[in-house]
């Protein structure tokens, strides 16, 4: 059988695993990229196409009792939750409880800020470099809200974000119809978040990125990372090409992590959350130019290659749970009233996974207890904004570079 040396094994070709394979790369590793799908057709396939430079506060659980009483009757279309699940689950929800008290936040938000901040820069890098501007919009991305209530919540939280210099104008409906003139009548107003940018399709966009890493002499192959053993001071994987051997292996696999740091004995409190998205046409001549939340509704339209992409809040489910279409139908009616969506493009709604920690930051950083194992995971709602500069940060610490933010906060320890 063959058996093929790297530097380092990567695995997992998402937007988080390829983008570290391109940062290990340019610091002259030589890395394998392994997978057993394609790149960019898991988690990174599935999402709004926000690089979400003005999510500074991460998204904590309520805390107030209104909202958790709504959130209690399963009816809200934000979030969603099978009641089977809830016990298995209940620990981890404690703790993000916890964590989502307003001391605890401020942390979170603390930690997260520097990769937040370098989140456009890192990919306009790496989009540039790939080939990819094409699927670049620099028009940000627009928050309606339906109610004076809503308005008052959705100025607020602006407000809160107000001293990390993030650029917004406050819309009413006039001014909201200029930008989105086929918005039909839901919203009494929006804000209009400028600084972050969008991309038109996000699989393609992980696919660009790892053609750029094959291009540049990196390879992929396909493989189950289960296979994954420790052969003295190695690492190896079985691939379709061969085996794989590296002294450094990274776990990038979103949600599937677990499967690889539970079996070597780390306790990390990995959940997911779920989420769906359709395509559709749009009616007529209609057409969106950029991606526009729903505050109160809790789903995003976004203007893809493929169509109008609806993608729903959060579904509190099992791994292998039987899809549920309420939440997206919920959302498909709300929906309806905002933007003139046609028919249904895809067969079937896409369901993704979303792996999240309950302390709102992503695990980055070397295993405690077995040399040359690297953790890359738990990016949350927000893998595609922050991949590379997690590549980045990953990459600056593996080969002993001084790391452009304090690695600290991630580390795999901290539970």
């Amino acid at each position: 059988m063959l058996i093929m040396r790297y530097d380092v094994v990567v695995l997992g070709a998402g937007i988080v695993g390829v983008s570290a394979a391109l940062h290990l790369q340019s610091r002259g590793r030589s890395v394998c990229l392994v997978d057993r799908r394609s790149p960019g057709e898991e988690t990174s396939y599935g999402n709004a196409g926000l690089i979400e430079r003005a999510s500074v506060i991460p998204y904590a659980m309520p805390r107030r009792l209104p909202a958790l009483l709504r959130y209690g009757l399963n009816r809200s279309p934000d979030v969603r939750y099978r009641l089977s699940h809830l016990p298995k689950m209940g620990a981890w929800l404690f703790q993000y409880w916890r964590h989502s008290s307003p001391e605890r936040l401020r942390e979170a938000t603390d930690a997260m800020l520097p990769l937040i901040e370098s989140c456009v820069a890192e990919h306009d890098r790496l989009i540039e470099r790939a080939g990819m501007t094409h699927l670049l919009r620099r028009s940000g991305w627009i928050e309606t809200f339906r109610t004076l209530e809503g308005r008052k919540k959705a100025l607020a939280a602006a407000a809160d974000v107000e001293k990390y210099g993030l650029r917004y104008d406050v819309l009413d409906v006039a001014e909201l119809k200029q930008r989105e003139p086929d918005l039909l009548g839901a919203p009494i107003g929006a804000i209009h978040w400028r600084d972050p940018t969008t991309v038109t399709d996000p699989a393609a966009l992980t696919k660009g990125y790892a053609r750029l890493f094959t291009s540049q002499g990196g390879r992929f192959a396909s493989g189950d990372a289960r296979t994954l053993t420790r052969s003295g001071r190695d690492w190896t994987v079985a691939t379709q090409d061969g085996i794989v051997t590296a002294g450094q292996v990274v776990v990038a696999l979103g949600p599937w992590s677990d499967r690889i740091f539970k079996p070597l004995g780390y306790r990390i409190p990995l959940a997911l959350k779920r989420g769906y998205h359709m395509h559709y046409s749009a009616r007529g001549e209609a057409r969106l130019n950029q991606p526009v939340l729903d505050f109160e509704g809790g789903y995003v339209l976004a203007p893809m290659t493929r169509g109008i992409r609806l993608t729903t809040g959060v579904e509190l489910a099992g791994f292998d749970a039987p899809d549920d279409p309420r939440q997206l139908d919920q959302a498909e009616t709300l929906a309806r009233d905002l933007f003139p969506l046609g028919e249904r493009v895809d067969p079937k709604p896409w369901l993704g996974r979303r792996p999240c920690l309950p302390d709102m930051r992503p695990v980055i950083g070397p295993a405690p207890r077995h040399t040359g194992l690297w953790f890359c995971f738990g990016h949350a709602h927000h893998g595609l904004t922050l991949g590379p500069a997690t590549g980045r940060l990953l990459a600056e610490m593996m080969t002993g570079e001084e790391p452009f933010c304090d690695p600290s906060p991630y580390r795999a320890d901290r539970f």
